[in-house]
This record gives structure tokens, C-alpha cells and sequence, in this order.
């Protein structure tokens, strides 16, 4: 039994709406490929891959056997958002797979997604309100992922919970940065109606530290969590910096978000009609691809300071880690072209950039592959033509001068992450207190939250 890989809809269709990108798998295909799981004695994808513990064994099984209600009622022993992980997350359960030792790793996330998606379609997922409130409240800030993950956890601990969101609807990445291609928004609401008959309150399009002070906040409730993200976005400053048409990848992807949900008339950045150079390799770099290539670009071309990974798992990375090695996404398959090997000098233009000097270099790597430093190769300098440039090379930390942040107190690591005041009863959970990272692992902190 292979592992199916034609898991997206016809590219020709897809890559001209906003819909989601991938199809959903028939119940015989997934029992078929829930089949080849092997009940390992130690299994990895739930004991060391997945940073949740999903009883993925045990899931696998019920699917195999025909019970969705049994395998949600798996699922959500450990995951409160399985609507979200099983669209977005990078599988890390099957990147530890046993299968995967010598052959392709066991199909997890699309069968978590065929098990949540029955589980609201037959009405198993309800309401848990706590059975026993403990007089207790707290203010969570960031309706994140993390901050949703702790709300949800506090709640069923007793504790009467109030998320406090600065935009206008909660979600935070997975509502503004994820193009709704990969996560449809109306999950998020839908899943909002459920926290909310749970107790949780929200409040929304209020900016802690500047429409509320912190301190009122610290005072009124018994403890505040910290759940707001790494907002700094690394840019690039180098000469030409200041032209016209060079944005930081989350200008183009939550304007886009804001635009498809309604919640504005008009994108702000619109690639119609544009080449379009999106500087940095991650996911972030391919959702601005993805939505580039919608808004109707005439070409778009993706760069990467980094070498290209080798298409098999680097021995730098040996199993059960996660593997260095290259990653195609939907996006790249609907036409982008794709360079390494790229450190960028200076953008050109007049008052709109018009193109990008870059540079090749090359890169020392250790005795197990893994890419150690780089110097530039002599006479390779080159124009890359461009009229916009989007800049996707990852999140570093919290401004330092946040008010929410010097309103509380709070210490900064050197990396710029905050750092928990057990004390005081403030606590940091997710990107702003470990660095930007996935939406599974901020899931993971905001629920082993305890509070004291």
C-alpha cells in the first residue's frame, strides 16, 4: 500500500479562488492508508513527534475500522483545535513515523482532518464548560493560537476567562497570516460559538496597553497571560529600502484576509499585473506566493539566501527528526520560479523599485550536511527585475517598547522573548515566550499552562 500524494484539487482550478487547496480524502481511501499504520510498540509520532501527545496508533485504528466517533473522541483527549493542526501543521507526528525509517511515513493529518470535519458534520463536538468553577478570573491577551489554547484550558479548570484580541475578529496568524486557501476563516467563528458556550468571553478590537492599561488589567482579574505572538518581522535594510513596492510579507497577507473575509472593501497590496520577487524560503514566503499567483501576477519568483535542501532527509537531521530536506508546497506547484544560493545587495528604481541586485554564494556545510556559513563567489552579481517585492524572512521577537510589555514589567530574553512572572501571576505562553515557531507547538503551550 503506497501513501497517496495527489492529496489538492486541479491546479488550473484552484489557483484562481480562494478556496481551500486541498480536497478532502474519501473515508475508503483513508481507511486504506490508516491500514499501513503498524501499532508500534513505542510509537513515535505520538510519544516524541507530536509536541500535543495525539493517540495517532489509536486514531488510526478506529478510522481503519469505521469509527469516526471513536477516533474524535480520541483526537480531542489532547487536541482542542484539530480543525486548525489538521490543515496547517507540518505533520511532525509523521516525520517520526517508524514507516518512515524505509519507507514513506503514515498519512496522519488528513485523516485528523476527515475525523474533526465528521465530528461537527454529526454534532459530537459540543460545548465542555467546567463543572467547577473555582472564583478565579483571567485575562489572556492575544486570541492566538496559544492564547486560545490557554483560554480553553484555564476555562475547564474553573477559571472564569476574558481574551482580550486587538483586530477586529480573534484567530490571530491562523485568521490574518494563513491565506484562508489553507485555512478557511469560518472555521475559526465556527469554533468561537463553541468557546464562547463554554463560558470564555472575548473581547475584540481592544489594544491592551494603549485602549486598556495593563495595570487595570493585572488588578482586575487574578492573573494575565501573555499570548502575543513575535509581531517583529525581520526586514531587510539595505539601500533602496525606502522605494515604493517593497512590503514585509504580512502587509500582502492580512490585507488579502481582511479583503476576503469582508472586513475591508479593497486589498492594500494587489500583485495584478506585476512581477513579483518574494525574498525568503519558509511557509510565509509560500503563502505570499500562493496569493500573488491569485491576485493575478505576471510572474513570481521565490529567493533564498539558503542552499537548496537535498530532496532527501539530510544525514544532518537523522530519523526521527525533523528532516532538512526541500518542501514543495501547493503554491510552488501553481507556478514559481524557485532560486538558493541568493544573498540580496540592494534594491533599484527610481521611486518604485523596478529590480533587486543579488549575489551567489556559497555555502561550508558540517561532515552530516548541515549548512554552517557562506561567502560570496566573485563576478556573480546580478538584476532580478521586479516591481513588487515581498519580504518573508521570518518573525524575531516583541518590541521592546510594547506598551503592554513596560506596562507589566516584564523582562526580555536577548532573543526578545518575554519571560514569565510567576510571582507577579503574569505568564508568557507561546511565540512571545519560546520564538516564533509553529501554530501546534504555541497550541502545546498555552494548554500545559498551570497556574498557581
Amino acid at each position: 500500500m503506497q501513501r497517496i500524494h495527489d492529496i489538492y484539487r486541479l491546479t488550473e482550478e484552484r489557483s484562481r479562488d480562494w478556496r481551500e487547496v486541498e480536497r478532502m480524502l474519501t473515508d475508503g481511501e483513508l481507511e486504506e492508508q490508516t491500514s499501513r499504520c503498524m501499532n508500534c510498540g513505542q510509537p513515535f509520532c505520538h510519544a516524541y513527534g507530536c509536541p500535543l501527545g495525539n493517540l495517532v496508533p489509536d486514531q488510526n485504528r478506529a478510522v481503519r475500522q469505521g469509527d469516526l466517533k471513536k477516533a474524535y473522541e480520541l483526537l480531542s483527549v489532547n487536541s482542542d483545535f484539530p480543525e486548525f493542526t489538521s490543515r496547517i501543521c507540518p505533520a511532525l507526528c509523521e516525520a517520526s513515523c517508524v514507516h518512515g525509517l524505509d519507507e514513506e511515513p503514515v498519512m496522519v493529518r488528513q485523516s485528523e482532518k476527515r475525523i474533526i470535519e465528521a465530528a461537527f458534520a454529526n454534532g459530537w463536538v459540543v460545548p465542555r464548560p467546567s463543572e467547577n468553577e473555582n472564583g478565579r478570573s483571567v485575562a489572556i491577551v492575544g486570541a492566538g493560537p496559544a492564547g486560545l489554547s490557554a483560554a480553553v484550558t484555564l476555562s475547564r479548570r474553573g477559571f472564569a476567562v476574558t481574551v482580550y484580541e486587538r483586530r477586529k475578529n480573534i484567530g490571530g496568524l491562523l485568521r490574518y497570516g494563513i491565506p484562508s486557501f489553507k485555512l478557511d476563516k469560518c472555521l475559526i467563528d465556527r469554533r468561537r460559538k463553541i468557546l464562547e458556550a463554554e463560558g470564555i468571553r472575548f473581547v475584540t478590537d481592544c489594544d491592551v496597553g494603549k485602549d486598556v492599561s495593563a495595570q487595570w488589567l493585572a488588578r482586575e482579574h487574578d492573573a494575565v497571560v501573555v499570548a502575543i505572538g513575535t509581531p517583529v518581522a525581520r526586514d531587510l535594510k539595505i539601500p533602496g529600502r525606502e522605494l515604493a513596492g517593497i512590503h514585509l510579507a504580512l502587509e500582502l497577507l492580512e490585507g488579502q484576509n481582511r479583503f476576503v473575509t469582508g472586513e475591508i472593501a479593497l486589498a492594500p497590496i494587489d500583485a495584478k499585473g506585476k512581477t513579483v520577487l518574494v525574498i525568503g524560503g519558509g511557509d510565509t514566503g509560500s503563502d505570499c506566493v500562493g496569493t500573488a499567483i491569485r491576485q493575478g501576477a505576471t510572474s513570481v519568483t521565490q529567493i533564498e539566501i539558503m542552499p537548496k535542501p537535498p530532496d532527501v532527509r539530510s544525514t544532518s537531521t537523522p530519523w526521527p527528526l525533523w528532516p532538512y530536506m526541500l518542501r514543495t508546497s501547493s503554491s510552488h506547484k501553481e507556478g514559481c520560479e524557485r532560486r538558493w544560493n541568493l544573498n540580496t545587495l540592494r534594491f533599484l528604481g527610481e521611486n518604485a523599485v523596478s529590480g533587486v541586485e543579488v549575489e551567489t554564494v556559497e555555502w561550508e556545510f558540517s561532515p552530516e550536511g548541515k549548512p554552517l556559513k557562506f561567502h560570496a563567489l566573485p563576478r556573480t552579481k546580478e538584476i532580478i527585475k521586479a516591481d513588487l517585492v515581498l519580504l518573508a524572512m521570518g518573525f524575531t521577537g516583541v518590541e521592546k517598547d510594547n506598551p503592554l510589555v513596560t506596562q507589566l514589567g516584564l523582562a526580555l530574553t536577548p532573543r526578545t522573548t518575554l519571560i514569565t512572572d510567576a510571582t507577579r501571576n503574569i505568564y508568557c505562553v507561546g511565540d512571545c515566550a519560546s520564538g516564533a515557531s509553529l501554530v501546534v507547538r504555541a497550541l502545546a503551550s498555552g494548554k500545559s499552562l498551570h497556574l498557581d
